[in-house]
C-alpha cells in the first residue's frame, strides 16, 4: 500500500482532499492531505514573504519530519511548483509523483510565466487592491466558468468552494522555480488529466509532448479542473490504480 501525500492547488486547503482520501483510506492506503502555508486553516501563518521557497519547503518539511518513506507525492493545480521542487529535493523517500490537472516545472520558471502580459498586469492591480498586495483573491466563479474548469460541480460543491477559498500568497507566483528539480531516475511519474488538460496534451503543444510517453503514465478523468471535489471516489481509484 502506498503512502501520499496530497498536496491542494491555489486558494485550497487539506480540506479539499478530505474525500478523495477517505477513499485511498478504504483501499488501504496511507492519506495524508497536506495545507500549505497561508491557506486555508494555516491562512494566518502567510505573508508578504511566503513565496514557491515557502511551499517546498512546507512539503519536504512534512515528509521528512513524519520520517516518511515510498511517498507519493500528488500536486493538484499550482501545486504542481512546490512539488516539483520537492521531488527534486526527497530522494529516496519519493517513491511515485502525480500532476492531477498539472504538470511538472522546468526549472528557472514562474507561475506568471504561463500567462499572457495583459492577464499578468491585470493579476498585479487585483493583487494590489484586494490583496493588500500580497494576496491573490480568488477569480468569481462566473469567470471560470467561461471554460470546462467547474465541470461537475453542482450549486452545493460551487457553493463550499467559494465559501472555503482562501487568498493565495502570490510571492509563490512571482518567484521562479530553483533546483534541483528531477526525481530520481527510478520515481514512478503519473498524470491525471481533466477535461481542459486533455486538450492541451493532445494537441501536440511541444512543451507538453514529453509527457505522452515513457517514463509518463496518464489516466484521463471526464470532470472539470477540481476532481477531488467533483469526482473524489473516482480520482481515488485512478490514484489506487497508478499506485498498484
Amino acid at each position: 500500500m502506498a503512502t501520499f501525500v496530497l498536496v491542494p492547488g491555489a486558494w485550497l486547503g487539506a480540506w479539499a482532499w478530505e474525500d478523495t482520501a477517505r477513499v485511498l483510506r478504504e483501499h488501504g492506503h496511507t492519506a495524508l492531505p497536506l495545507t500549505l502555508t497561508g491557506l486555508a486553516e494555516r491562512a494566518a501563518e502567510g505573508g508578504p514573504d511566503t513565496d514557491l521557497d515557502t511551499h517546498i519547503a512546507d512539503i519536504t518539511g512534512f515528509v521528512e519530519g513524519n520520517d516518511l518513506t515510498g511517498v507519493t507525492l500528488v500536486a493538484h493545480s499550482y501545486g504542481a511548483a512546490p512539488v516539483t521542487g520537492a521531488a527534486g529535493r526527497l530522494g529516496e523517500r519519493l517513491e511515485r509523483v502525480v500532476y492531477v490537472d498539472s504538470a511538472p516545472f522546468p526549472e528557472g520558471m514562474r507561475m506568471l510565466d504561463l500567462m499572457p502580459p495583459e492577464a499578468v498586469a491585470e493579476l498585479e492591480r487585483h493583487v494590489a487592491a484586494e490583496g493588500d498586495g500580497w494576496r491573490v483573491p480568488m477569480p468569481p466563479l462566473e469567470a471560470l466558468a467561461e471554460t470546462n474548469d467547474l465541470d461537475g460541480l453542482d450549486d452545493e460543491l460551487l457553493g463550499e468552494l467559494r465559501g472555503r477559498a482562501t487568498p493565495h500568497p502570490f510571492g509563490t507566483h512571482t518567484q521562479a522555480l530553483t533546483g534541483p528539480v528531477e526525481p530520481g531516475p527510478d520515481v514512478d511519474r503519473v498524470l491525471v488529466a481533466c477535461h481542459e488538460f486533455q486538450g492541451l496534451l493532445d494537441s501536440g503543444m511541444p512543451m507538453l509532448a514529453h509527457l505522452n510517453s515513457a517514463p509518463w503514465r496518464r489516466f484521463d478523468l471526464p470532470t472539470g479542473h477540481w476532481p477531488m471535489l467533483s469526482t473524489p471516489d473516482a480520482l481515488a481509484d485512478v490514484l489506487h490504480k497508478a499506485a498498484s
